[in-house]
């Protein structure tokens, strides 16, 4: 039973996996067979040759269940390499998100003056709407939208988040 005391941590997860039908499900199934929840999850093939894909998971608990989920997910088969991107200090994080807001007259040229401020960009725009492209930290992404609620908010699509370790070393 985890310590009630232990922060609840957010830790970025890549996982090298063989890019085979079913290792994302064996993968998924270890978090919800143990109810850990995944805040964000992408997965790309990152070697054709290979046959290798990188699947990138955000999730959140106590240190010791990050470091349970690690080692789980380390004795999987189909899985080669786990990093924790979070411990390591040199890592990046980006994710993407596309925003559609509605608006006319004053709203309009306040959401186009909020974007630029967000560097934004604008990738459809019609008479009564706009979207908007933006890339960033999560928390930029959330800041964005929360900011575009009142000039009229209509969806958000987010890819999830991307991370990768700086300097020359591989996965």
């Amino acid at each position: 039973m985890p310590n009630s005391s232990e922060p609840i941590e957010r830790h970025t997860l890549s996982v090298l996996v063989d890019n085979e039908p079913g290792v994302l499900a064996r993968v998924i199934g270890l978090f919800s067979g143990r109810g850990y929840n995944i805040d964000s999850l992408t997965v790309s093939e990152v070697s054709h040759e290979g046959h290798l894909s990188r699947i990138t998971i955000v999730t959140t608990g106590t240190p010791m269940v990050i470091e349970q989920i690690k080692n789980q997910l380390d004795r999987l088969v189909p899985v080669h390499r786990v990093r924790d991107l979070t411990v390591e200090a040199s890592s990046l994080e980006r994710e993407l998100a596309m925003v559609k807001v509605r608006g006319v007259g004053e709203a309009r040229g306040e959401a186009l003056r909020l974007a630029e401020a967000f560097r934004a960009r604008v990738i459809d725009a019609t008479r009564e709407s706009f979207v908007f492209e933006i890339t960033g930290k999560s928390d930029k992404i959330d800041q964005f939208a929360w900011l575009m609620e009142p000039l009229g908010l209509v969806e958000v699509a987010r890819t999830g988040v991307v991370a990768i370790s700086r300097g020359p070393e591989a996965m």
